[in-house]
Order: structure tokens, then C-alpha cells, then sequence
């Protein structure tokens, strides 16, 4: 009798439990930030399944770049922080060595834009590409995104950007994005690699990145594994976006399914593959539809309150 009561209490655990996770992620709504043409600003997309992306504000941007010589707006991330804040980083040059950084409470108002030097202490540093943030559950942001140093490491291909770019992957860390811990090198898969997004699965990190050699890797995304968030990843080198030239990978995980968008820049499309295991992966490209034009970003999600404070505030 008593293991009975025992399973019985187990069963309406779970289903509490489950009920809990459907009711969350029925009232989630998942966000999508981009840019468009060469760098124009932040744009705002949402859905409630993940497959169907209707724009925001009528697809204008709502929040323009002021940082960098070059005042650029490219590759946005946005995580929603432990201090109940949106964080934001994007590029913001095709040359510095710095990165821009804005915070909001809301996703419409955001705070002055600020500049991060992260590589300046690298004369020779090129660039600064596509920042990403992760938190580590605790107290610590990484924020992290590519940069080439010249000279810095083996060219493997110089088919693709010639000797000019060859990149690695670099992070530093924060608790208050006011104060930053010295860069230290992220990953080195041994080929130029830039775009990496990281999210946490149980008790591993996992980070989808592109491999950005042309030959014979042919610009793809592939993933790399970690315990912890601040490395060392390793990979399987599996390729999961088939033959595209992919770049720009953000993840979902949606009702079990792991979701990985990506930008299909050559041939001017966004795209997407799926996985329950993380190991076989299928092209659903053509399930995907996105606003027209839209470019490399990150995808997130907020409550549905959230959601409707923001369109209510983009109305007034």
C-alpha cells in the first residue's frame, strides 16, 4: 500500500510537472531580433510555434545604431538577464575592435548605446563579429564572437577571404556589463570559425557555429560540446546544414524539438533544421517563413504579458 501511495504521488508530480512546461510554453511567445541590408538597425519578428514569423512595427527598425566610426547595426543578441533586464550585443564595424552593448526593460526603450572595446588590447586584431551572450545560471554573463589576429594561427583555406580573415572565437565575462574580465580565446577548431551560439542542455553546453572555410567544408554549420561554459568545446565535425552556405545559427528547443535558424546568405533566405537528439538532424527550410530581407539574428522568448506590453507600447 505504501509503494502504491509512493507511485501515486510520483504520477501527479509528472503531471504536474508537464502541465506546468505545456502551460509555459503556451504562453510563451518566441521573439526573433535581425537586422536588414548592410546594417540598418534592430528589427523585431514573433511567433507561437516557431515555424511562422510575422514582423513588428511594420518591419521598421525601432532602434538605430550611434555607436563606432562605421555605425553599424549588425547580428543582434538579446538573453533576458537575472536582474530582470534585456541585455543586447551586435556588431558594430567591419574593422573595430569593439562590440556595441544596450540594455532595456521593456524590448522598445533602451539605454544608451555603449561601445566594449574587447579586442583593443590587440594591435593587431581585425575585427569583432557577431557578439553572442550566455548566462551561466548563477551570477556570470560570456559574452563571446569572432575575431581575426593576424598571423595568429595556420591558414588553412585561403579560397574563401584569401589571407585576409581567420578567425577564432574569443570571450570575456561580466556581472554588470559595467566591469569586464580580460578576453581569453573561446575556441580553436583548427579552421576559421566565426558566428557561435551557445545554449545550455541539462548539465552541457552546446554551440552551433559555421565553419568558414570554403574548401572542402563549403560554409556550414556544425556543433561543439562542452561541461562547462567557458570551454573547452569539442566537436564531431558533423555537418547539419547539408549543402547550404549557412551562417548566423540561433536555436529554439520547441516541444522537444531542437530548432536551429540560420542565414542562407547566398541565396538571400532564411532557413532552418531540426533535431530531437541533436545527432540526425532534417531540413525544414520550406516549413520556415520569415519577413522579407531579414539577416543574421537571435531568437528568444518572453511571456505572453511581456509580448503585449510591447505591443501596446509600440501602438502609443
Amino acid at each position: 500500500m505504501k509503494k502504491l501511495l509512493i507511485l501515486c504521488s510520483l504520477i501527479i508530480a509528472v503531471a504536474i510537472t508537464s502541465n506546468a512546461q505545456a502551460t509555459e510554453n503556451k504562453d510563451s511567445v518566441y521573439m526573433f531580433c535581425y537586422f536588414k541590408a548592410s546594417g540598418d538597425g534592430l528589427h523585431y519578428a514573433y511567433s507561437k510555434d516557431g515555424y511562422n514569423w510575422l514582423p513588428l512595427f511594420n518591419d521598421s527598425p525601432i532602434l538605430k545604431p550611434t555607436v563606432s566610426k562605421d555605425k553599424l547595426f549588425r547580428d543582434p543578441c538579446i538573453i533576458k538577464g537575472k536582474d530582470g533586464q534585456y541585455h543586447m550585443v551586435w556588431t558594430v564595424s567591419w574593422n573595430d575592435r569593439g562590440i556595441g552593448y544596450a540594455s532595456s526593460k521593456d524590448l522598445l526603450h533602451w539605454s544608451e548605446q555603449k561601445y566594449i572595446p574587447v579586442m583593443e588590447y590587440e594591435d593587431s586584431a581585425k575585427n569583432s563579429w557577431a557578439p553572442e551572450i550566455t548566462f551561466d545560471g548563477k551570477r556570470t554573463y560570456m559574452i563571446y564572437w569572432a575575431s581575426t589576429i593576424k598571423g595568429r594561427f595556420p591558414q588553412i583555406d585561403t579560397s574563401a577571404e584569401g589571407l585576409a580573415n581567420n578567425h577564432r572565437i574569443y570571450y570575456t565575462t561580466t556581472k554588470n556589463f559595467k566591469k569586464f574580465k580580460k578576453t581569453k580565446l573561446l575556441y580553436d577548431p583548427a579552421f576559421s570559425v566565426i558566428d557561435a551560439t551557445i545554449v545550455k542542455d541539462n548539465k552541457r553546453y552546446i554551440m552551433f557555429l559555421k565553419n568558414e572555410t570554403k574548401a572542402p567544408a563549403q560554409k556550414n554549420l556544425r556543433i561543439a560540446y562542452s561541461d562547462k561554459l567557458t570551454g573547452p568545446y569539442t566537436s564531431d565535425n558533423k555537418i547539419i546544414t547539408g549543402k547550404y552556405w549557412a551562417e548566423g545559427p540561433t536555436a529554439l528547443r520547441i516541444e522537444g524539438k531542437w530548432i536551429v535558424y540560420f542565414d542562407k546568405y547566398r541565396d538571400h533566405q532564411y532557413g532552418a533544421v531540426e533535431s530531437t537528439d541533436l545527432v540526425n538532424w532534417t531540413d525544414v527550410s520550406t516549413n520556415v517563413k520569415f519577413p522579407k530581407g531579414i539577416r543574421h539574428g537571435s531568437a528568444f522568448s518572453v511571456s505572453q504579458e511581456e509580448f503585449d506590453k510591447l505591443v501596446s507600447d509600440i501602438r502609443k
